[in-house]
């Protein structure tokens, strides 16, 4: 990609970013173009899709998350690393608004363009969740869907206005039914 057309794209991101925090995965590809001061055809050029654009929002949030439990798994010990994680994962849910539904729908289907990230923050859950349960900090009765649900359901919770001044709460709710011991959480700490 040139130089000029990589800045173009770079700069549509942005724009899109900013818009889809604000108004949820329904912002308006019309808006979004508006905003970067660019013509629909031009943005249409370099995401040609709805699917498209969200998967290239979301794949740089999704791949980060991934490398997060990369470096978690290294620097912490099991259960801290698994909800250290899920704290974060619930953090990218909750950016934007409706991601939850784009992610779950992902998740299940392999022709999706956000299938292949999706899975991979799956599976990167799935194994923060092994190494805890095999430390046995977490609980066994759980698998990596079970977690991916509740990371979606908790983030998609956040952005509701009634729920949103509880959140930490919440959390805490959730984190201490994943651990078996969640006074070993850090997490605990933010409450």
């Amino acid at each position: 990609m040139r130089a000029d057309a990589r800045k173009n794209y770079s700069h549509l991101l942005a724009v899109a970013r900013d818009v889809v925090s604000e108004d949820g995965v329904d912002a308006s590809m019309r808006d979004i173009a508006r905003r970067a001061e660019v013509g629909l055809a031009t943005l249409l050029r370099h995401f040609p899709t709805r699917e498209a654009l969200f998967e290239a929002l979301l794949c740089t949030n999704l791949d980060a998350l991934a490398q997060k439990a990369d470096v978690l798994e290294t620097s912490k010990p099991p259960g801290e690393a698994l909800v250290s994680w899920f704290r974060e994962g619930v953090a990218f849910v909750h950016s934007y608004r409706g991601v939850a539904d784009l992610m779950a729908s992902a998740h299940a289907d392999p022709d999706s363009a956000l299938y292949v990230s999706c899975a991979t923050v799956h599976a990167v859950g799935a194994r923060l969740l092994a190494r805890a349960q095999a430390e046995g900090t977490a609980r066994a009765d759980m698998n990596g869907d079970d977690l991916f649900a509740l990371m979606s359901a908790l983030g998609w919770l956040d952005g509701q206005p009634a729920f949103a001044p509880r959140s930490d709460h919440l959390f805490n709710v959730i984190a201490s039914a994943i651990l078996t011991n969640p006074s070993n959480s850090d997490d605990k700490k933010a409450a």
